[in-house]
């Protein structure tokens, strides 16, 4: 196994010419350095140093040989070591995020072009996929920061923050307006077409948790993948839809969805922000968290 503090005695040790000098760059005692070289020289099978009245001079076939690699293969270690090191006071390298894209859109679109606009410099890598997925890419270490809808029990993960509240209401379009001002029960509801997201999301699973614990088993008519098409079906009259409010302002606030005054109203929910276990702490990727925790 290469032994580097060998090879950076070594260079040192070239750099210098002498065996007193490299000791006290290096910090340490003379004779551990001749220690160093001595067991360098055996590991290699060669004599690295002429000792002369001069000082140390590299042997044609030892020393000459591998000092040009050895000096390259530090100073690579050093830039790697410095790109580290500025990777933890500067706004560079990539942020890797993971959410669904109705997160993306409605919740951190924002926050991500405020951020470009300050740290230009910084780049986005952004993995869409469902909240279950999010928190599976979290665990794996395959994002640097994942946005997912609550609640969730999950031991491996901690939520860091709660950033942004939401208020699932049933909307209807105007073929429903009947159901306008007046309070409509989970059993009236259920005579209706209802439309639900999938029943391995976060969201439905809420949902059906909520129904079940007063009593009643909502039975959806027609079941979708994203938000914005449940909406689209909605305003077309095709059925009534568990949406958060949140997300269906624009439509609510045109008249082509309004919201069904529902007894009792369904619990609110709330998106949380997590980072992997070990997660580097890098100055992008503060900046960026801390946008939400203000």
């Amino acid at each position: 196994m290469v032994n580097l503090e060998l090879y950076r005695v070594f260079y040192t040790v070239a750099k210098c010419g002498s065996l007193t000098k490299a000791a006290e760059l290096l910090y340490i005692s003379q004779p551990a350095v001749s220690q160093a070289i001595k067991q360098l020289e055996n590991q290699l099978g060669t004599t690295l140093f002429n000792r002369t009245h001069r000082g140390m001079e590299l042997t044609p076939y030892g020393g000459e040989l591998i000092f040009r690699p050895v000096e390259k293969a530090l100073s690579l270690l050093e830039n790697a070591e410095n790109r580290i090191a500025e990777l933890k006071t500067s706004p560079m390298g990539t942020i890797r995020i993971g959410a669904s894209d109705t997160i993306f859109s409605y919740i951190l679109a924002d926050k991500i072009i405020e951020f470009n606009s300050i740290y230009p410099a910084v780049k986005f890598e952004m993995l869409m996929g469902t909240s279950v997925e999010t928190l599976e890419q979290i665990k794996e270490n395959k994002v640097d920061v994942g946005f997912f809808n609550l609640p969730f029990s999950d031991p491996e993960i901690n939520v860091s923050a709660s950033i942004y509240h939401l208020t699932d209401v049933f909307l209807a379009g105007r073929k429903y307006e009947g159901l306008k001002g007046r309070t409509v029960s989970y059993s009236e509801l259920q005579e209706y077409p209802l439309l639900m997201l999938d029943n391995n999301t976060i969201a439905r699973h809420a949902l059906d948790t909520f129904t079940k614990g007063i009593g009643v088993e909502l039975k959806p008519a027609i079941e979708v993948g994203s938000w914005d098409f449940m909406k689209k079906l909605a305003v077309s009259g095709m059925g009534i839809a568990c949406i958060p409010r949140e997300y269906a302002m624009k439509e609510i606030e045109s008249g082509d969805l309004f919201e069904i005054d529902a007894s009792p109203s369904l619990p609110v929910r709330a998106v949380g922000m997590a980072v992997p276990k070990n997660a580097p702490s890098v100055f992008a990727l503060k900046k960026f968290i801390a946008m939400f925790h203000s």
